[in-house]
């Protein structure tokens, strides 16, 4: 299974900043040890013209040049540097990668991304260029996939996602969210599904399995690209939810099995992960990459029967 990364561009944040910036190498590191069948690739940057599929031209140019005004500097949560436009590009162009990869192997993750804050025309929560919309559009312009789904389980909403992509109808957007959590005003996805604080393994599984059984009544995606967020998880400062380790590989594997099942090619991107214990949280991220190899194999498995018949 092929893994992008881009965790050695790295934002020069001020100390004590919120944002766990050396979260990805760790990941990167730590999958490296617990699933050997990885094939490691560094992300490529997307171009403008990639990043014109869901951005503001405008906004990709002053972004870029660094003219952005204090308030949306504030907006994204990081001083602006030239790392933090390299970065944002190199994640975005790992989710594309990832996408791509997906047709040939069923599966493929970008150990970052999940930037589903980020609008048209401004960055927001850590999210400067939205790599999961830009993907989506760029695999219909290359006609990899006329339907796609994105499958937004991290613990904060996709609002800048659900934004961008409000009127297209060639897209399903899915974000199963905290219903008390940022962004405090949220958009309208093509599903929303909002919990309660203190949600437990039970009760978020049954509202996942009901989300993805509408998802399939309502669409036929023939790519999903699956934001596994770590701050669902019960460590995370920031989740306001109580699922355990065990909850979230049910929640990766109900995912993983539903792709099997159509036979949809997934892309992966960790989106968020804030824990106290910042060991938990690459733990979860981990676990959805050694999932999502399993995943893989039985993908290859399937394709490969296919194709003898």
């Amino acid at each position: 299974m092929k893994a992008y990364y881009s965790d050695h561009f790295v934002l020069p944040l001020p100390p004590g900043h919120r944002f766990p910036m050396i979260k990805y190498r760790l990941i990167r590191e730590g999958a490296q040890q617990a699933v050997p069948d990885l094939d490691f690739h560094e992300a490529q940057p997307a171009t403008d013209g990639e990043l014109a599929l869901a951005h503001h031209p405008d906004y990709i140019a002053r972004a870029s040049a660094g003219q952005l005004t204090a308030a949306e500097q504030r907006a994204i949560g990081f001083p602006w540097t030239p790392e933090m436009i390299e970065r944002s590009r190199r994640s975005s162009g790992a989710t594309i990668a990832a996408c791509r990869a997906a047709f040939d192997d069923g599966v493929a993750v970008n150990l970052a991304g999940g930037t589903h804050h980020a609008h048209a025309d401004h960055g927001a929560g850590f999210c400067v260029f939205n790599d999961a919309a830009i993907a989506a559009r760029l695999m219909q312009a290359e006609r990899r996939a006329a339907r796609v789904a994105i499958v937004d389980l991290d613990v904060h909403q996709g609002n800048g996602t659900a934004a961008i992509l409000a009127r297209d109808d060639s897209v399903f957007t899915l974000s199963l969210h905290g219903q008390n959590n940022y962004p405090f005003d949220k958009a309208s996805s093509d599903l929303d599904v909002a919990l309660p604080d203190g949600v437990e393994d039970a009760q978020y599984l049954a509202a996942l399995a009901q989300a993805l059984d509408t998802l399939q009544r309502r669409f036929a995606p023939q790519l999903l690209i699956y934001l596994a967020g770590a701050d669902p998880h019960e460590g995370d400062r920031l989740g306001k939810m109580k699922l355990s380790l065990q909850g979230l590989a049910a929640r990766d594997q109900m995912v993983f099995s539903m792709a099997a099942q159509q036979k949809i090619p997934v892309a992966v991107t960790m989106a968020g992960g804030y824990g106290t214990d910042l060991v938990q949280t690459v733990n979860v991220h981990i676990q959805t990459i050694r999932l999502a190899s399993r995943h893989a194999l039985t993908m290859a498995e399937t394709w490969a029967a296919a194709r003898a018949r």
